[in-house]
């Protein structure tokens, strides 16, 4: 038994971090290659939704403004939810009427988007943070794939060009990592995963978003509800800056973790592989199953505790998890950046799974999380 709850535990991990996206790498050169004819003009709105980004939102517009990309129409949508700063003040210094700024109050994101693309003319929706900096030529990379009418939405690439010194480092490898996987899931077909500072859906996809969800993942499953496809496009890039403290971490992932299980259950539908194919076991390994991978780390260690007087093997299992748990903690303690990066890089991976797996039994006691509020995730 503890042999089976070893390799169980070891298995399980490993398949949903780099198995499963070189299961989809191998595969994917089976899967035929779309190429869509070039995109007419189209009519686009933009939303922004904003809490407080009175440091951010005139850079934001500005950037959104300057893009270059020929449309039927372009309209910005600045929501504000109960803002208390300048926010809306200094949306409406903008003398452009493209720009529609709407002064809500508080109630929570996922309202304020709904009640933002209520006043939405466009045709396709372009979702972003109001602390994101477009890079040139993403508006135009993001929309090209809706040429295809097989195509319900996008999602662009979020990097972080400069890590900080602390878990920044980690978290900028990570972004690396999640592009890769992006490529080869878009490529079979079954992309699942979004960041909210760049995605688009077609206007008659978009379902209001109940509370509690994680918007980003709500609004990106809206196209395989109705059997359409979700491009990656890894030009469409933004640029975002990473978060060096541990707290900080540790509190993103929680918080990501129990919103995604919410949203696992909201949209439990797309998990069966009898109606979504691929699609399904592409959630099932990259959202379901790695979110329970942490927890089995425990199990994981025990199980190798009660194996040590088998074969040598296990002895050597045993010694590099410890001296893995024991890098990270180092990693951790080492406030002034001195030790080499691979002590970061090892404090960012167990302050992720630790944040995961809180947030696991946090979804478990039915706890969630209603108030937005961007300073967490920064």
């Amino acid at each position: 038994m503890a042999e089976f709850i070893f390799w169980l535990c070891l298995l399980l991990p490993f398949y949903a971090w780099l198995g499963y996206p070189l299961l989809l790498t191998l595969v994917g050169p089976l899967f035929p290659r779309h190429t869509p004819p070039p995109l007419p003009p189209q009519r686009v709105s933009v939303v922004v939704a904003a809490h407080n980004e009175a440091r951010n939102i005139e850079n934001k517009l500005r950037n959104l403004l300057e893009q270059d990309c020929p449309l039927a129409s372009l309209q910005i949508v600045v929501a504000s939810d109960g803002s208390s700063d300048q926010t809306v003040a200094l949306a409406r210094t903008f003398d452009d009427p493209r720009i529609l700024v709407l002064d809500l109050p508080r109630m929570g994101k996922n309202r304020v988007l709904n009640a933002a693309v209520e006043h939405c003319s466009g045709d396709i929706l372009v979702f972003t943070d109001a602390d994101v900096h477009w890079v040139e030529g993403t508006f135009a990379a993001l929309l090209a794939p809706f040429a295809d009418p097989e195509v319900g939405g996008t999602v662009g690439n979020m990097t972080i060009p400069v890590a900080g010194k602390g878990l920044s480092l980690g978290e900028s490898l990570y972004r690396h990592y999640e592009a890769w996987l992006r490529r080869v899931e878009s490529r079979t077909g079954c992309t699942v995963s979004a960041d909210g500072a760049l995605q688009a859906l077609r206007r008659e996809l978009y379902q209001p978003i109940p509370d509690r969800v994680n918007d980003d993942f709500f609004i990106n499953t809206c196209a395989p509800v109705a059997h359409k496809r979700v491009v990656y496009v890894d030009q469409a890039r933004v640029l975002d800056y990473g978060v060096d403290e541990a707290e900080r971490q540790f509190s993103r992932r929680q918080r990501v973790t129990v919103g995604g299980l919410i949203s696992l259950a909201a949209r439990r539908e797309l998990l069966n592989p009898l109606r979504h194919g691929l699609y399904a076991i592409a959630l099932i390994s990259h959202k379901l199953v790695r979110r329970l991978a942490p927890v089995l780390l425990v199990p994981l260690l025990l199980a190798n505790l009660w194996l040590l007087d088998g074969h040598g093997f296990y002895r050597l299992t045993l010694a590099a998890q410890l001296l893995g748990y024991a890098i990270a903690v180092v990693g951790l303690l080492d406030k002034g950046h001195r030790l080499p990066k691979p002590f970061r890089l090892a404090a960012f991976v167990l302050v992720t799974l630790a944040g995961m797996s809180v947030g696991l039994w946090q979804f478990l006691r039915g706890h969630s999380y209603n108030q937005w509020n961007p300073d967490q995730t920064r």
